[in-house]
């Protein structure tokens, strides 16, 4: 009976030695609830900055074609314009060789000439003016996609750092160190800093 009486003393000391070990290793790890909730939030910024880069893919692309548009357009108004300038210089060509100047025919050929001249001048300037236009709408365009692109690229270095923190917190959980966790969350708040900055900037 006594023999039973010490076993069960033992197994009594051992299982509430067991309990105050795992007590103690949730002490000790309870840190470890800190990090999965840094990265449920480092997640949630991840995802929002991975949608707002892909709206800047987006507006580059749209400025890009804004500009590709206008180009086509400011060369249609040149073509148009060297059109004139050939049409211009026949009629030129015409007026040089006409006859007599004293002739009435000649006076009244000469008179349709000249007409015909200045409107193809007037045509010229119009096309040029339209053509000047659509190449300043092309560059703001162009100016436009380049400024998009360089947030958009800063929108990207923001998301590889909310990635690498990511990655960081989930080795942190499994080695159990402290200073992978602190490592995460700098980077961390640098990639929230870099995304905010971004989106200020857009605003």
């Amino acid at each position: 009976m006594d023999i039973d009486q010490n076993e069960v003393k033992e197994l009594i000391a051992t299982i509430k030695g067991e309990k105050q070990a795992q007590k103690d290793k949730e002490a000790r790890d309870s840190w470890t609830k800190f990090v999965s909730l840094t990265l449920v939030c480092l997640a949630v910024l991840t995802a929002i900055a991975t949608l707002k880069g892909g709206g800047f893919t987006t507006r580059t692309l749209k400025a890009l074609n804004e500009a590709t548009f206008q180009q086509t357009l400011a060369s249609d108004e040149w073509n148009l314009y060297q059109a004139k300038s050939i049409k211009q210089k026949l009629y030129e060509f015409q007026l040089e060789t006409l006859g007599n100047p004293a002739d009435p025919a000649v006076e009244a050929r000469t008179k349709k000439l000249k007409e015909k001249i200045t409107e193809y001048k007037q045509e010229q300037a119009d096309s040029m003016k339209k053509a000047k236009e659509h190449e300043k709408k092309r560059d703001e365009a162009r100016a436009i996609a380049d400024a998009i692109a360089a947030l958009g690229s800063d929108m990207g270095m923001a998301i590889t750092f909310f990635q690498v923190s990511v990655a960081l917190g989930g080795i942190c959980l499994i080695v159990k160190k402290k200073w992978l966790w602190f490592a995460s969350l700098g980077l961390g708040a640098f990639a929230a800093f870099k995304m905010l900055t971004v989106l200020n900037a857009v605003i």
